[in-house]
């Protein structure tokens, strides 16, 4: 397409959305459940297709060179779509937020004042590489009473364009109309620059990508953004941790998988117990072929270290590749954090009540976590269902954005007959 047919296109889209917008934020509980049954339904259905078509997605993908971490979030298989159906069983089974009334209260003047949770709007996700965020993004959005507009990344097209077919099934058969989940079907990076202006009919945009991505959304955006910037975590081993404990959150925090933002970059080791810690925690990740840079203290204890750079300290490598700086204790550690980190997730390890209610206190991240791996930083963990993202802002949501994030709340008064003096 040329520019100006993408910019009519994306223009068509938002303009459906819209409409589709006033429908489905009246629509009762009941539709919209019966509607996520459906696309459930759907996808256990058209697995076989889904796979093969995510599978022309792989073959591209290794011919264009994706890294190891973009292909582990790109590759579907029967675990990863049985979870999409899981996640809009999940979905179905949570309360709806929609028409929620809190805070009910008569004023002085006889009226009763509360506020009441509505649907944001028309919601665009633009992402990347992860298929599985179509069903993700699509499900908890009507689930919210929201339109959507999808864009996914180019080297998911295939993927994205079979479980959309699904998704478009399941509307149909619960009888609501597919204008409400759209997915935008061109590659062109031009269709971005579009839907980021179309502020006359998106509510909001949530960018779930690179940083790249996320950088060029937030500069160029005239419609508000919710942003997750880099998922640079750490895990924070304490003087007064448990071994095996430690051990064990470590490992998993960065070997279960490279790829997802909730996975660690930086292991922080209290220097007392760091000789107990890193050869035994070194030698398993050897075994994985993780690649570890440290500072001068933790080469000094581990030869096989190589030398971390202050660009290190910063890096959000998504690969199997791990930085580790040994510490003088808390303050050091959580200073450390506050300063590198990307304000996603981090968490302690310790056996010590006083730390680890400082380090949840003044650890400034969206999730802060004591005693459990980084790679909990999910959505579906926390029992939302699923998630579109994870924010890093503070404002409008904060943290795995799920149904309550997807709406807003709304002042509303009820008066019988009154009269303001």
């Amino acid at each position: 397409m040329e520019n100006t047919d993408i910019s009519k296109y994306i223009l068509g889209l938002g303009e459906s959305a819209k409409r589709a917008s006033l429908t489905i934020a009246s629509a009762t509980t009941a539709q919209k459940n019966a509607a996520l049954g459906a696309i459930a339904d759907s996808l256990r259905q058209q697995a076989s297709y889904i796979l093969s078509e995510n599978s022309k997605d792989m073959r591209a993908g290794n011919e264009n060179n994706l890294t190891n971490a973009l292909l582990d979030r790109l590759v579907l298989n029967e675990e990863r779509i049985a979870a999409m159906i899981a996640g809009c069983h999940q979905i179905v089974q949570l309360p709806d937020p929609v028409g929620e009334v809190t805070g009910m209260n008569y004023r002085p003047s006889g009226i009763q004042v509360g506020k009441m949770r509505v649907p944001l709007g028309v919601v665009g996700i633009i992402y990347e590489s992860r298929p599985n965020v179509t069903i993700d993004a699509a499900a908890l959005c009507l689930k919210a009473g929201n339109a959507v507009i999808l864009r996914g990344g180019s080297e998911a097209i295939y993927s994205n364009l079979a479980i959309a077919n699904c998704i478009y099934d399941g509307l149909s058969k619960a009888g609501l109309g597919v204008d409400c989940v759209q997915l935008v079907e061109t590659t062109d990076r031009s269709a971005v620059g579009a839907l980021i202006q179309l502020d006359d009919y998106v509510d909001v945009i949530v960018p779930r990508g690179g940083k790249s991505l996320t950088t060029r959304i937030s500069q160029e955006a005239s419609v508000p953004v919710i942003k997750h910037l880099d998922g640079l975590c750490h895990v924070y081993i304490d003087g007064d941790a448990d071994i095996d404990k430690a051990i064990s959150i470590a490992f998993n925090a960065k070997a279960r998988r490279y790829g997802i933002c909730g996975a660690m970059e930086t292991l922080l080791v209290e220097e007392n117990i760091a000789p107990k810690i890193l050869p035994a925690l070194c030698r398993q990740y050897a075994d994985q072929d993780i690649e570890l840079r440290g500072c001068e203290k933790s080469q000094r204890i581990m030869q096989s270290i190589e030398g971390a750079s202050e660009e290190d300290w910063h890096t959000e490598y998504l690969d199997g590749i791990l930085s580790i700086r040994v510490v003088s204790g808390l303050e050091e550690a959580i200073g450390h954090i506050n300063h590198y980190g990307s304000h996603h997730t981090d968490s302690i390890v310790t056996q010590n009540l006083s730390h680890s209610q400082q380090f949840l206190r003044r650890v400034d991240s969206s999730s802060v976590m004591v005693n459990a791996s980084t790679q909990f930083a999910d959505g579906f963990e926390y029992g939302l269902g699923a998630e579109i993202g994870i924010s890093t802002d503070k404002l409008h949501v904060r943290g795995p954005v799920g149904l309550e994030g997807l709406t807003t709340q709304k002042y509303i008064v009820v008066g019988d007959g009154h009269v303001r003096m």
